[in-house]
């Protein structure tokens, strides 16, 4: 019975071996990133985790493959299960194009935690500390100690200017503001 299930198995063994692999390359590749640019523990482990979320899907996809799962059930069960989850996010897209962002700002890093940024908007700028960045959003500081949690995905779509050290005011630990608010 086993040589019945022999080329399954090794197919299996196979799959998790090469996930593992990709595992351990990306989080090395990651982790070496780290190093060029200065960045938290917490973004590389949100970074980390959405790629091992993408092997792990990639890597059970291959498995219903070749254990040859019946693709016509298989196939009904998933379109189902597709259109319930696409008509949420449908509704929810912007928490998709957040991950997205927040992706692309830590391997971009246009800012980091710490830095002072200036958001170009004309009906609402904004000129904060950067607290912290998360998988979804932003924590920005302003100067009367406001907390503004900003979507990633608008920071992506706003001008968004580094203030740099020589702006700051010497005796202000934050930018002089001109906010409308």
């Amino acid at each position: 019975m086993l040589l019945t299930y022999l080329p399954q198995i090794i197919g299996t063994l196979i799959t998790i071996a090469i996930i593992t692999v990709l595992k351990i390359i990306t989080k090395r590749i990651v982790v070496k990133y780290k190093h060029i640019t200065p960045t938290f523990e917490a973004r590389i482990s949100q970074v980390i985790r959405i790629f091992n979320i993408f092997f792990n899907l990639a890597g059970f996809i291959i498995l219903i493959v070749i254990w040859g799962v019946d693709t016509k059930n298989l196939f009904v069960a998933l379109s189902s299960i597709f259109a319930v989850i696409g008509v949420a996010l449908f509704a929810q897209w912007s928490i998709l194009s957040n991950i997205t962002a927040g992706i692309i700002i830590y391997f971009s890093a246009p800012f980091k935690i710490g830095d002072y940024i200036r958001i170009l908007d004309k009906d609402m700028p904004i000129e904060a500390r950067v607290e912290d960045i998360f998988t979804f959003y932003t924590h920005l500081k302003t100067r009367d100690g406001g907390i503004h949690i900003f979507p990633n995905s608008l920071l992506l779509q706003k001008a968004v200017s580094v203030i740099e050290e020589d702006e700051l005011k010497s005796d202000d630990q934050f930018p002089t503001f001109n906010n409308a608010y």
